[in-house]
């Protein structure tokens, strides 16, 4: 079968079109065959080598890296013990792990059952492809803020994946949010739904305390700001974060680094945030289809930065 990945770390163009055995499904696992795959900035960092130098018991030496954390397509082999709704012919989503060759970027991919659910329905599937990992990190923050309906919570980097899907979350449940974007993106993160838009940089922190003099409730850290946004939370206050940074605890704050490893199998949650991109609860971002070759294209176009949705391989 084909896939995409690389063979040492390096740059963009170290990926490239691979040649690999097809792999089969054991006792509770799917197969899918694949029709799009979502590059994501983890994928970079998988290729540079950072990963491996700072979570190396997640990305253990391999003679050939298949990237990828996410895929849409339709199952063609089911092992023993999967749940009986997927069925051979089923068109799927699902979350995938992005070590040594097992990643999504391949024509077929396999799957434990948990981290499948069905396609949302009226999507296609090169838009299905970008949901789960972005909105499954997004739901672990707001999980670990546990913020009570009603409360506020900024988001940093909102028109970004994991922060744009904050906002949708975060709405869904009853919260204000407050959220960062330059004025390019001002009217993106309005429409997705945010209470109050203030300039994304150095002064957002201040910004929000002269909306809420004693800070916010918590605070979505999708921007990797860091340390500085702590000035944004009130005393005994809390931050989601998502490269593993934790900052100064005083005045009580907690901080809450957020590893989408944890949760790859949930299902439960996998089948909500299905249903919320069905009914139109969250939105469905691409920012450009790229074939198996063009692979390193999508990578610079990460690196880039300022990428709006995912770029999506596919099959």
């Amino acid at each position: 079968m084909k896939a995409v990945g690389f063979t040492e770390f390096g740059g963009s163009e170290v990926m490239r079109v691979l040649e690999l055995p097809e792999p089969h499904p054991g006792p509770g696992q799917v197969r899918i065959k694949v029709a799009a795959a979502a590059v994501h900035p983890a994928d970079v960092n998988i290729r540079t080598g950072l990963s491996a130098k700072y979570s190396p018991e997640m990305n253990p030496p391999s003679d050939v890296y298949v990237v990828g954390w996410e895929v849409a397509g339709t199952i063609d082999e089911v092992g023993e013990g999967a749940r009986p709704e997927l069925a051979i012919g089923t068109e799927v989503v699902a979350v995938t792990e992005p070590k040594l060759d097992l990643g999504g970027q391949a024509q077929y991919v396999v799957v434990p059952a948990e981290s499948v659910v069905r396609a949302p329905k009226g999507v296609d599937l090169t838009a299905a492809s970008t949901l789960l990992m972005a909105a499954l990190t997004a739901q672990m923050g707001l999980d670990a803020l546990a913020l009570a309906p009603g409360a506020t919570v900024a988001v940093t980097g909102a028109a970004g994946g994991i922060g744009g899907y904050a906002v949708q979350l975060a709405k869904a449940v009853g919260l204000t949010v407050i959220a960062d974007a330059t004025d390019k993106d001002r009217d993106l993160v309005t429409n997705l739904g945010a209470d109050h838009v203030l300039p994304r940089g150095d002064d957002f922190p201040d910004a929000v305390r002269r909306l809420h003099p004693d800070g916010v409730d918590g605070v979505i850290d999708g921007g990797s700001v860091g340390d500085a946004v702590a000035a944004a939370v009130r005393d005994g206050g809390a931050i989601a974060t998502f490269k593993g940074f934790t900052g100064a605890t005083d005045r009580g704050v907690h901080w809450f680094p957020v590893f989408v490893y944890d949760r790859l199998r949930d299902t439960a949650t996998l089948t909500r945030l299905r249903d919320q991109a069905e009914s139109g609860a969250l939105t469905l971002r691409v920012a450009g289809t790229y074939p198996l070759e063009q692979v390193a294209e999508a990578h610079r176009l990460i690196e880039k930065g300022g990428v709006r949705g995912r770029p999506v391989l596919v099959f």
